[in-house]
């Protein structure tokens, strides 16, 4: 069946994948700055650096298991394969949790970094850039079920606009804001911060390396993954850690510490404060004076614009990777069969995107209404990421033993030998550190350790009710059926023809042959067949199909060119389909027929339609019928 629609864009390289890594995890410093000076004061850029490590430690391990196992899910994926399914399961939710947590910060922050910008400060009060937010979240997700977004295209241009922009602001920042004493000015560790101050910060920097699940998420839709993902996943990183703890530093430097009622521990950072939700409109802000009148201008509004661009592909590229995630736990029958499957017009299924954006629209409510919006947002997320990250290096770990023939690309370097395994070290101390980040955030997130759990008992009641409906065992492993009609000899299926058809089978079959086409390196050929009446001559005027046939091989053929296929078209008028596909099969010499088959016909007593049929028995090459079980996709007609 035509269920991996996601490994047909194996056309991202080294440049598209460094530049996702780079604009998807920087675009978490637009707001996870503030959030974490609030907390952790004149060692914001130390918190942000350990953590940094931390993350590139952990993303060895990531590296090494996405490139052996190149499928969608991420540390949903490799849990799944290391333990079983409801292991892998609860680390999917959990991610999800935290693709729609950064869905709403991003959404909150769009109003704040565009009001300072332009000057109108209306939206960037409360509760109008709650609102405002809301409908960035939404509005996006509209534009997502009509239109599909090309992720790897768009990732250059928006990891060049988000590095300039750090690189003007630390550029500037250590021309005319650095100071040694702004450092140090009202630190004293214990006090300002205080102990449960940097425990409490801890968690929360996760949050500023947001997008290795994205980036992991996308290993089945990269060339050669052994190579491409580690060179492209360590230098983005590297590049953000670095300009991340740089800007902090600027930031600390134009707003010390200082002493605050009401504070943590009685000291406060504007930074975190007045700038919470603008943290790098605040370092422009800070230029305002150092600078020439027009020039600041300048620099505001270029920082605020262009943190409107990475906080609004923020949103698109969660949506995107809630999607992913979603489709590979639905295929899996994790999730409601809805979202295992895949649509022509937006890739990941339209059922995501709604729940997505409407998740992460409450999300935003609820913090409203607790009225610490950013900082129960970041708690959340931290539980939602370090729950992951463990359980990823666990897994790691663990496949060393399970199946230490399994092909890796890419094996995380420095190995220790244990009962007779070479196990990495990166995952030996990244586990139990990520896992000591967790206990934190659960011992001083009073929210995270509420919410968090609650999150999860409500995932294992979905679980529990898709395997149900499913008719699936709840500890079972679920293996997706998978099309094994590929030819041992390289290249046997020169010219694949797809009869076309419209709804989700059509999608599937059409789905099929473009992985096979750029598998094999074939031409596929699309078919619309207009059925005219015997009773209708034979060139009768059928304006209706016409145009339904011109508008179906133009999608085909845009679907196609996206992962780098060319289709030929052609619509021919018949009396019944069967023949005319047979005809045109050996027109064209087609090497594969590929059919699409409706459930519908098995509770007739007959396997395949009247049109199937006929082509099985006198198609002059191979036929592929992709076939349903009862119960999906039954409104289709024949195929």
């Amino acid at each position: 069946m035509a269920k991996k629609r996601p490994s047909l864009e194996r056309v991202i390289g080294v440049p598209s994948l460094a530049a996702v890594a780079y604009g998807e995890i920087a675009s978490s410093i637009y707001f996870a700055l503030g959030v974490v000076a609030l907390f952790a004061l004149g060692f914001t850029p130390w918190v942000l650096l350990a953590v940094g490590v931390l993350f590139l430690v952990v993303a060895l391990s990531y590296a090494e298991g996405t490139t052996a196992i190149p499928e969608t899910g991420g540390a949903a994926m490799l849990v799944r394969r290391a333990f079983n399914d409801p292991f892998g399961f609860f680390t999917g939710w959990a991610l999800l949790l935290d693709y729609l947590i950064v869905m709403a910060l991003a959404g909150l922050f769009v109003p704040h970094y565009l009001g300072h910008a332009i000057g109108w400060e209306g939206i960037t009060r409360d509760p109008w850039d709650v609102v405002v937010g809301i409908a960035v979240i939404l509005g996006v997700a509209g534009v997502r079920l009509v239109r599909r977004t090309s992720l790897y295209r768009t990732a250059v241009l928006v990891a060049a606009v988000a590095f300039a922009s750090h690189l003007l602001l630390v550029v500037l920042g250590f021309a005319f804001l650095f100071a040694t004493e702004g450092l140090s000015e009202g630190i004293d560790l214990g006090t300002a911060p205080t102990w449960h101050s940097i425990a409490f910060a801890l968690p929360l920097a996760m949050l500023a390396y947001t997008g290795l699940e994205t980036v992991a998420n996308l290993a089945a839709e990269t060339r050669d993954s052994g190579k491409t993902i580690p060179r492209s996943l360590f230098p983005g990183i590297g590049a953000v850690v670095v300009v991340s703890v740089l800007i902090a530093i600027v930031g600390i430097s134009a707003f010390p510490a200082h002493p605050q009622e009401g504070a943590p521990g009685g000291y406060a950072s504007d930074l975190g404060t007045t700038w919470l939700r603008a943290p790098l409109m605040g370092l422009a802000d800070a230029l305002d004076g150092p600078l020439p009148a027009l020039l600041s201008t300048i620099v505001r509004i270029a920082i605020g614009l262009s943190g409107v661009l990475v906080l609004l592909s923020a949103v698109v590229t969660s949506i995107s990777g809630a999607g992913r995630l979603a489709y590979s736990l639905g295929k899996h029958e994790m999730l409601p069969h809805a979202f295992g499957t895949l649509n022509r017009r937006t890739l990941i299924a339209p059922s995501s995107i709604v729940a997505s954006a409407l998740i992460a629209s409450v999300l935003l409510i609820f913090g409203e209404l607790l009225g610490t919006e950013v900082r129960f947002l970041a708690g959340l997320f931290s539980f939602g990421v370090l729950l992951a990250f463990t359980a990823a290096q666990v897994a790691v770990i663990r496949l060393r033993f399970q199946e230490p023939n399994l092909e890796r690309p890419f094996r995380a370097p420095g190995n220790v030998r244990i009962r007779g395994a070479e196990v990495p070290v990166a995952a030996l101390v990244g586990a139990p550190l990520t896992f000591a980040i967790f206990v934190t955030a659960l011992a001083t997130h009073e929210e995270t350790r509420i919410v968090g759990p609650l999150w999860l008992i409500l995932g294992a009641g979905i679980y529990v009710a898709s395997r149900t409906s499913g008719r699936q065992s709840l500890l079972g492993r679920v293996v997706p059926a998978q099309p094994d009609l590929v030819p041992e000899v390289e290249g046997a299926y020169e010219q694949i023809l797809v009869p076309m058809k419209l709804g989700p089978i059509g999608e599937e079959v059409l789905a099929t042959a473009i992985r096979l086409a750029e598998e094999r390196h074939s031409t596929v050929r699309t078919l619309y067949v207009i059925a005219v009446p015997l009773d209708c001559p034979i060139d009768d005027p059928m304006l209706d199909a016409e145009e339904a046939a011109v508008a179906a091989i133009a999608e085909a053929r845009v679907l196609a060119a996206e992962h780098g296929i060319v289709v030929e078209g052609e619509v021919v008028r018949a009396r019944a389909i069967g023949p005319a596909i047979v005809e045109e099969a050996k027109s064209s010499a087609a090497d594969l027929i590929i059919l699409g088959s409706a459930p519908k016909w098995r509770r007739q007593s007959r396997f395949f339609s009247p049109t199937v049929d006929h082509v099985l028995r006198r198609a002059p090459c191979e036929v592929m019928v992709v076939a349903y079980p009862q119960g999906v996709l039954d409104e289709d007609e024949d195929g």
